[in-house]
């Protein structure tokens, strides 16, 4: 079994380590320090981090006047507030005018169980992917994690990263290169890929053990930059295949199953999606309980699999 490692911790160690390596990079927070982990980095850099309290449209301003003078702006909340109380802010002033400002969305998808549908982003990738000059980023792990924070430093350009609240199994090794736009094939197999991001792809391994004592043979991918999507890499992973399947915490609406789909065009492969069946969240006990409930499990993945394999 895999262990578990938390990505905000991974988030914020890579920020402080980043931050005392390069000058440029400040950070900017929303009260919300000690979950989102940029706590880490004011431990580090006080002088170059600024606690803006609960006012998103004013921190992502912040960050786009700072990134004009040379500066490399990491804002952070929860992922819900960081991208949709924010949204102007970061179309007007950081995503038009193309500025090195970083937007971390922690707390993504349901992974807030205890604080219900207004705490919980469904709609986060939708409302970055759709903007120009954005680059949208998913990590699988806390590994991939700190990767993606030392690849967003050296972007040129705005960025977005979306973080779960909690532990998730490392599945991606280190001494592997990362850039942003790779995918990777996580498991080979001859049937069905399934194109997963976040806390989906170990769920999507899952779904490929059970379903091989079935004869099902899966190919599981970790799709972790949702834009730019790499689709040449896409249409080899999908050749030879007999459906495709997509799976991400997020609305099955405008998120990672869109942008597969889009990328596809003509393709005569059938196609089917898990994810948020256009709903909002609700609070629960614990993270698994509320997964169930929305069926981004496994057993969902199977199911997704046994239908695109009729169609």
């Amino acid at each position: 079994m895999s262990r578990m490692e938390s990505l905000r911790k991974a988030y914020g160690e890579q920020l402080a380590d980043s931050g005392a390596n390069d000058q440029r990079i400040v950070t900017l927070e929303a009260d919300l320090g000690k979950s989102t982990m940029s706590c880490l980095f004011q431990d580090k850099q006080p002088e170059r981090y600024f606690q803006v309290g609960i006012a998103e449209q004013n921190m992502a301003s912040i960050a786009a006047g700072l990134a004009l003078t040379g500066k490399v702006a990491f804002i952070n909340s929860f992922a819900v507030f960081a991208t949709g109380r924010a949204y102007d802010q970061i179309r007007s002033s950081i995503a038009i005018p193309r500025l090195n400002v970083k937007i971390c969305g922690s707390s993504a998808g349901l992974s807030d169980f205890g604080d219900g549908k207004t705490h919980q982003s469904i709609d986060d990738i939708a409302l970055m992917r759709v903007l120009p000059n954005m680059t949208v980023l998913s990590p699988v792990d806390a590994v991939e994690t700190k990767q993606m924070v030392e690849a967003m430093v050296d972007h040129d350009g705005p960025a977005y990263i979306r973080i779960n609240r909690n532990d998730l199994p490392v599945l991606t090794d280190g001494n592997e290169p990362y850039y942003i736009g790779k995918m990777s094939r996580m498991r080979d197999g001859k049937d069905v890929v399934v194109f997963a991001s976040g806390v989906m792809v170990s769920l999507a391994l899952e779904a490929a053990e059970q379903l091989e004592s079935h004869g099902i043979s899966i190919r599981v991918v970790n799709v972790s930059t949702i834009k730019p999507l790499d689709t040449k890499a896409l249409a080899n992973y999908c050749e030879g295949m007999k459906g495709v399947v997509t799976a991400e915490e997020h609305s099955i609406h405008c998120g990672l199953g869109s942008a597969i789909a889009e990328a596809l065009g003509s393709s005569r492969l059938p196609i089917t999606f898990l994810g948020i069946n256009d709903t909002f969240g609700t609070s629960a006990k614990n993270y698994d309980e509320l997964m169930e409930r929305y069926g981004l499990t496994s057993e969902g993945i199977v199911k997704k699999v046994h239908e695109v394999l009729e169609a």
